[in-house]
């Protein structure tokens, strides 16, 4: 009897400890609720999260690198504008005809124009400066006349991927260039011959190639937008492929944890009976 019983209780306990393990999947619906469960499986958890922690470390790289660009975009948008003001502006002020006055009229809008320009220049996202690269000056551009202090050669970039990176920011020395050529001084140049009453002919052509460069510019800038945002597509895959790997290695289906629930508690009333009748001796059954 008391082998019997000592294999009862052995039976019920081990039972018990199943049932809980399946209570324990059934309320955190997860395949292993420890490591040594499946040290297979657990390797392949681990990979999978690690994969997902890098993927979404690019997604916050790419949204912050369309801000960048978002942002520069938006600022060559409005430069090329108002290039095209000057170019027509220029042309206009290029009639010998015009009055003191109208020349006057045009030089003042000149001047705003070069003064909005300056203002795009220096736009900041986040605080920095998008066409000033790495350069914690401040300002792209400063000064007068208005003098590049960004750094051209120290590009901001962004990983995206496991094999690829992007330039989010824009070489303001390359699209607005500096110092006595730049857009800005070449715009107050021309409002101060107008008011001097000098010939701005000769005028035309450089404002036409300084709204080139600028539109030349703004589509490299484009070009490289469209690339992160492909990358934010790919992105988005990759999170929703890596996170099914990781269901697939770690949840635990609800039928199926319901259902090995029942067979456990099944079990465990089973063995509860056997260790009932095992146990229930009676004085007369040690007389016998």
């Amino acid at each position: 009897m008391t082998t019997n019983s000592t294999a009862a209780q052995r039976g019920m306990q081990a039972n018990a400890v199943k049932l809980a393990e399946a209570q324990l999947r059934a309320n955190t619906l997860q395949k292993n609720t420890r490591l040594s469960d499946d040290p297979a499986a657990a390797a392949d958890s681990l990979a999978v999260r690690a994969a997902q922690a890098q993927a979404a470390q690019h997604a916050r790289n790419i949204d912050n690198g369309d801000g960048w660009l978002t942002m520069a975009n938006g600022a060559l948008d409005t430069s090329v504008t108002l290039l095209q003001r000057v170019q027509y502006l220029t042309l206009q002020g290029a009639n010998g005809t015009m009055t003191p006055e109208a020349k006057e009229a045009i030089a003042a809008e000149l001047d705003s124009i070069s003064s909005e320009l300056l203002v795009q220049a220096n736009t900041k996202f986040l605080g920095r400066t998008i066409f000033a690269g790495n350069s914690d000056a401040g300002f792209a551009f400063e000064g007068t006349p208005p003098t590049f202090t960004g750094e051209g050669n120290s590009p901001v970039v962004r990983r995206i991927s496991g094999e690829a990176t992007i330039r989010v920011d824009a070489d303001g020395a390359a699209i607005f260039v500096n110092g006595a050529e730049s857009v800005f001084e070449q715009v107050s140049k021309i409002a101060a011959d107008l008011r001097s009453g000098a010939d701005i002919s000769g005028s035309i052509d450089t404002v036409n190639a300084a709204l080139n460069n600028v539109i030349g510019q703004r589509s490299v800038v484009g070009a490289r937008h469209a690339a992160l945002l492909r990358a934010k597509d790919s992105n988005v895959n990759a999170l929703v492929d890596l996170e099914s790997q990781r269901a697939s290695v770690e949840d635990l289906d609800l039928g199926k944890a319901i259902l090995d629930l029942k067979t456990q508690e099944l079990a465990y009333q089973a063995s509860l009976s056997v260790t009932a009748k095992v146990l229930s001796t009676t004085l007369m059954d040690f007389l016998r």
